[in-house]
């Protein structure tokens, strides 16, 4: 009993907090169903690191001459600090989950992809206006994307010291999607441009076509950010094995169990970085508030961006302004929030296939943003060092 109260009397108001941050995370999973494969892992993390003496973190025990390996810290040394593993793998699964077909039919949603990453942008200068540094805004400005594992390798390759808390942000606003997007997409649309009907007539795309695109765009990554190729190339390499027609038993593995035990891992691995120390600051309110604010303009970001290829489009040609608010890398979420809201303002129009296409273009958009982001900080970092 003596043991267990110098335990009790050991563990700092900051430790309480995360308890509680904890509990909250294994509820959202639970109750609210928020992207429970990760959030469940992330909130039990964030108990087992806080607690005292805690025997997932590597410490040094009396009589030992050598330090006893912690198995969360001995994970994110392996699966994220030294290659970042963890996150690149997780790519493969989500590429074969991926059907680009709806893109390579309607190519112009490639521009959506790239409009909807404006967010990430805005949120970077406003981060360092805050205080923050370079390194910390730009990992800061990547919850934008709605992209989870970019936003953890981004945080990780940067070095950031925030990486818990913008974990926490990146997948509870994936998880909030239907909420947070008709708020954005109502505040800069009209009820007349919600209603606009796009015409859906697919064109014929070819096996060939189908496999020669996830070589294309790994090549054309690599030239143009070839700090991005991890990314990019990782998830085109799963989306190889999804269309080559010759490996399906590996292609529904990568999008099955690979994914969900690579997401578990990630999860408790992560929660190494949500320490109290590092995780209970005034900042991480702030990192949650400006992701929101990332999130929130890359939306706008998309829906703008429609609203102006608007003026120069024909009316019969025109775009449902909504559909670019689907270049966020939430897939398939924001295509689904997209359609629901198309229906509910008119039940005969169906913008499901059209926001498809702009969603899969986001899941390109973004890995590449994030490559292209992080060459532009080690440059300006080097100089300035």
């Amino acid at each position: 009993m003596e043991f267990l109260y110098s335990g009790l009397l050991s563990i700092t108001w900051q430790q309480w907090v995360m308890y509680g941050v904890g509990l909250l995370l294994i509820y959202l999973a639970i109750e609210k169903d928020f992207e429970p494969s990760l959030l469940l892992p992330m909130g039990f993390g964030a108990i087992l690191v806080n607690l005292p003496y805690s025997g997932v973190l590597t410490q040094k025990l009396a009589g030992l001459n050598e330090d006893a390996t912690g198995i969360i810290e001995w994970l994110y040394k392996v699966g994220i600090d030294a290659s970042e593993a963890l996150p690149i793998l997780l790519f493969i699964g989500i590429g074969a989950m991926i059907d680009f077909g709806p893109l390579l039919s309607n190519p112009k949603m490639f521009l959506f992809g790239a409009a909807a990453q404006f967010g990430i942008f805005f949120t970077i200068v406003l981060a360092v206006l805050f205080g923050f540094d370079l390194n910390d805004a730009v990992s800061i400005g990547v919850i934008g994307t709605a992209d989870g594992p970019t936003s953890i390798l981004v945080s990780r390759i940067l070095n950031s010291q925030y990486m818990g808390a913008i974990a926490v942000a990146a997948y509870s606003y994936m998880a909030l999607v239907p909420i947070v997007q008709p708020f954005a997409i109502k505040l800069v649309t009209t009820k007349k441009e919600r209603t606009i009907h796009m015409e859906y007539n697919p064109k014929s795309v070819t096996k060939t076509a189908r496999i020669l695109f996830p070589i294309i765009v790994t090549f054309i990554a690599g030239l143009i950010a070839p700090t991005s190729v991890a990314l990019v190339g990782f998830l085109m390499f799963g989306n190889l094995l999804r269309e080559c027609g010759v490996l399906n038993s590996l292609s529904e593995t990568a999008q099955t169990t690979l994914a969900n035990l690579i997401t578990l891992l990630l999860g408790i691995t992560v929660s190494f970085s949500m320490r109290a120390e590092y995780f209970v600051t005034y900042k991480t309110l702030l990192i949650m508030v400006l992701g929101l604010v990332a999130f929130v303009f890359d939306t706008i970001g998309g829906v703008l961006f429609a609203k102006i290829l608007n003026l120069f489009l024909k009316k019969d040609n025109k775009i449902n302004p909504m559909v670019g608010a689907a270049g966020i890398s939430a897939f398939p979420m924001s295509a689904r929030v997209v359609q629901k809201m198309g229906l509910k303002e008119d039940p005969t129009n169906h913008l499901l296939m059209h926001a498809i296409s702009a969603n899969v273009s986001g899941q390109i958009a973004s890995v590449i943003a994030g490559g292209a982001v992080i060459k532009i900080v080690s440059e300006i970092l080097q100089k300035m060092a």
